[in-house]
């Protein structure tokens, strides 16, 4: 029997269309004439998606009894009994009732499948067995039901039914996924932009990587070899040096250029195993590129570029990132062309990228002047010449010597002096000057095969050759220190020009300023500490001994140096005069650095006279207020006496008691503030059941159904609270949110789990307030333009926001979808330690 094929729809979130699509494509079939029953279908109440089903036959569902509970499923005998040609099945990833065949449904449809059935089903994407971790990392709340991969990549036909983020939100508001009591928890939850664009992106990326998988089984099926660059696949060349880590870090950078791009890192051994690789440095390697999210690869092969290229070839790899050689000059023109050289020339359509990187040279260290004009290298390759130039010369002009030829003879020997003076400067042409004479003399001149210098003229030859061999290296020599000049010069101008812009970009400055110059002046180390010794930015080996210069930075106020610069190494006199720029500019940065802080310090000082200010100005007026009505109660009852009526008498009794409770409240709430300020807030932490919290916070506010709508959701675990804390927090909240509603509206309280933390949403639908100003809510002695001066001090928020956060969670607020405040709550859950994010953290 023909095994029944199985297409999904795959979605990012619930409320994309997956089922509407799945019925909708039905219909389709059905209307061909296809057998389609719909086996299983939830509609959530969803009306649009339920006037799908209009015209398909629907399987009744089985019936099952659990502890007294009746369930509903997928009835897996009667769909096989009745072997429709399509079965629609929704929810691929639910789980069972209890004593059912299976206790997954997919399980169910795999059972259709070997009946011979089409299946098409729908699944959302934190719901794949691999994926479920990652989408737990984003949206904060677990899966617990979940569905293998290999049964998804084992469909047929796979479908990403996509929508864009801000259209599922819209969806959402407008009531279409979730009834009106669940809109603004999900909307605040899990449906928040970021979190769906990170669930849109893995599941076009899951899809992705199974597309491939489809083309690499159709390339190997045809015998396709050449490059089919469907997406960037970037493969490094690790050899097991230094450079590794560079060449790894880049490679990264250029896959994640293209969304989906792939890092691949290959290591070619040989297959005699003679080659050596440090296996310390591969394995860290190895570490590197699996935390960059790729993968390592090892291959044999004794042609290194060829193997490059051929695993290159065989992964479908479009960018291939290989080291620059560490051979020097020399060695490359003796051993030939280097492996990249071949591996461009093999690579075809295979971008190759060569990357520089340390163990090739360093890049900030400045030429150095003094010695010798000319490098080692070169006066060492000078010899070279002259003694590989000079019998190579004398064996080729003996082979065509003549009487004639002894003009032609002098003219290359004077040219291998000219060549090997531009090569190696002054000494090698000595050397080859004197080495062509005396070799001119013995092969050329009469008489031959003796040094003998009979001919005043033949001296006078040798002494012409020694002279233009001076002539010429003393004006290769000059060339070559005015080049290396020149190259110090724009080397120094690009550091200075570094320093200036390191200085410029503020805090970062001085470590920059410190470790640009460790690496120009090619020291060991280099320390700048303040003038007791305290260090302030260090790079490179730590100073120790007497072994090291040291030089005083700038001068503060006082007339004492802002630091000093320890340097670790010998510097000569160039060193010394650039150094000077650079502790100028360190001594700017320093002096920035202190008018920071000071300015800081000010704005501290700023900060603390306004609150000073504004409790002047709370004490003067919001105190003096209700002491006034209870000294004139009390007053009043004392001049009359007998003569009040017990109405009159028990009017200002009332007065004065209120009066004097306002005065305790706001007395208290000027301690707490300071306390709260001070960091020292007494805080006694135990589970605390979120639902009777907000209770006790509506009896004490008076508040009844009329005023409050309630969603508190039961599921939700006990949270980690200071319970007289909490409920001030609340009553603070709750009074905010009713004296701002407008009339009729009622305030909407709801409770919820996310993640490792439970939220307390209080929601309103007064005027709201802007973005810009929400952090303004929660300084203390203001109101935001709110003019009722008889409600306290303003310090309400401020209160709630220290409180919740003394208590480990945070308050934030939210503009509530069509118009309102929403203020959130949160506080970590009774069962485990998390913190709750800071406020920073959550925007």
């Amino acid at each position: 029997m023909k095994r029944g094929r199985l297409r999904v729809l795959l979605g990012a979130a619930p409320g994309v269309g997956k089922t509407y699509e799945m019925l909708e494509e039905g219909r389709r079939l059905s209307g061909e004439g296809r057998d389609v029953v719909v086996a299983i279908v939830e509609t959530h109440g969803r009306a649009a998606t339920a006037a799908q089903i209009e015209g398909l036959e629907v399987m009744p569902r089985r019936i099952v009894e659990h502890r007294g509970v009746e369930l509903t499923g997928l009835d897996l005998d009667g769909v096989l009994a009745r072997r429709p040609e399509i079965a629609l099945v929704d929810e691929l990833a639910h789980t069972n009732a209890p004593g059912s065949r299976h206790d997954k449904r997919w399980k169910d449809v795999e059972a259709l499948r070997d009946a011979g059935i089409d299946v098409i089903t729908t699944v959302n994407v934190q719901h794949i067995e691999s994926l479920n971790g990652v989408v737990e990392q984003i949206t904060g709340i677990p899966q617990r039901e979940t569905v293998p991969d290999a049964v998804v990549r084992g469909a047929d036909q796979i479908e990403v039914v996509d929508l864009a983020p801000q259209s599922l939100r819209d969806r959402l508001s407008s009531g279409l996924v979730y009834p009106a009591e669940r809109i603004d928890a999900a909307l605040s939850n899990y449906f928040r932009l970021g979190n769906l664009t990170a669930l849109r992106e893995l599941a076009l990326l899951w899809l992705a990587d199974e597309v491939d998988s489809a083309l690499k089984s159709y390339r190997a099926e045809h015998g396709i070899e050449g490059t089919w660059q469907a997406r960037e696949r970037v493969v490094v060349a690790l050899t097991g040096g230094p450079e590794g880590e560079t060449l790894l870090r880049r490679g990264a950078r250029i896959a994640a250029r293209s969304a989906g791009g792939e890092l691949l890192a290959v290591h070619v051994s040989s297959q005699d195993g003679l080659r050596t690789s440090s296996p310390a440095a591969l394995a860290q390697q190895r570490a590197l590129v699996e935390s960059l999210g790729g993968t390592y690869h090892q291959v044999v092969g004794d042609d290194i570029p060829r193997a490059l290229v051929e695993f290159a070839r065989s992964v479908n790899a479009s960018q291939l990132v290989i080291g620059v050689s560490r051979r020097g000059r020399l060695a490359a023109a003796l051993t030939g062309p280097g492996i990249g050289a071949t591996v461009i020339r093999e690579s075809g359509d295979i971008d190759v990228h060569i990357v520089t990187h340390a163990a090739a040279g360093g890049r900030f260290a400045l030429p150095r002047v003094r010695g010798g004009a000319l490098s080692v290298k070169r006066r060492v390759l000078g010899f070279v010449t002259a003694l590989v130039g000079g019998p190579l010369l004398s064996a080729v002009l003996s082979t065509f010597r003549s009487e004639e030829s002894i003009t032609s003879d002098v003219l290359f020997y004077q040219l291998l002096v000219v060549v090997v003076a531009l090569i190696g400067g002054i000494w090698p042409a000595l050397f080859a000057a004197v080495l062509s004479g005396l070799t001119l003399d013995f092969l050329f001149v009469e008489p031959l095969y003796t040094v003998t210098i009979d001919d005043p003229l033949h001296a006078l030859a040798l002494g012409l050759y020694v002279i233009i061999a001076i002539l010429v290296s003393y004006i290769v020599d000059q060339a070559a220190r005015a080049a290396r000049v020149a190259r110090r010069a724009a080397a120094e101008s690009e550091l200075l020009a570094t320093v200036a812009g390191s200085v410029l970009r503020g805090e970062s400055a001085i470590p920059a300023l410190v470790t640009r110059t460790r690496e120009a002046l090619g020291l060991a180390g280099v320390r700048l500490a303040t003038a007791d010794g305290t260090t302030i930015a260090t790079d490179g080996e730590p100073v120790r001994g007497d072994d090291f210069v040291t030089m005083d930075i700038g001068r503060g106020p006082d007339g004492e140096p802002r630091g000093r610069l320890e340097l670790h190494g010998t510097l000569g006199a160039r060193e010394r005069r650039l150094l000077d720029a650079i502790t100028a500019q360190l001594a700017a940065a320093l002096e920035h650095t202190d008018l920071t802080a000071t300015a800081r310090a000010a704005d501290a000082l700023a900060e603390a006279d306004q609150v000073r200010s504004a409790l002047l100005s709370a004490v003067s007026h919001d105190l003096r207020r209700p002491l006034a009505a209870a000294l004139a109660a009390i007053g009043g009852l004392r001049a009359a006496g007998d003569q009040l009526s017990p109405a009159d008498r028990r009017e200002l009794l009332e007065t004065a008691d209120e009066s004097l409770s306002t005065l305790a409240q706001l007395v208290t709430d000027l301690l707490d503030v300071s306390r709260v300020q001070a960091g020292v807030l007494a805080v006694s932490l135990s589970p605390v059941d979120a639902a009777g919290a907000v209770l006790a916070a509506l009896d004490e506010l008076d508040l009844g159904p009329d005023d409050v709508e309630l969603g508190l959701d039961p599921d939700v675990p006990a949270l980690t609270a200071d319970p007289v804390l909490l409920q001030r927090v609340l009553v603070n909240v709750l009074a905010n949110a009713r004296r701002h509603s407008p009339d009729g509206a009622r305030v909407l309280v709801t409770t919820s789990r996310l993640g490792q933390s439970a939220e307390i949403r209080i929601v309103d639908r007064g005027p709201g307030v802007s973005a810009e100003r929400q952090e303004d809510m929660f300084a203390p002695f203001q109101r935001l333009g709110d003019v009722d001066n008889t409600t306290g001090l303003g310090l309400g928020l401020a209160l709630s926001r220290g409180f919740t956060e003394g208590m480990g969670g945070a308050l934030t607020p939210e503009n509530t979808p069509g118009g309102g405040l929403t203020m959130v709550i949160s506080l970590p859950l009774a069962d485990t330690p998390a913190p709750i994010p800071t406020r920073s953290e959550r925007a």
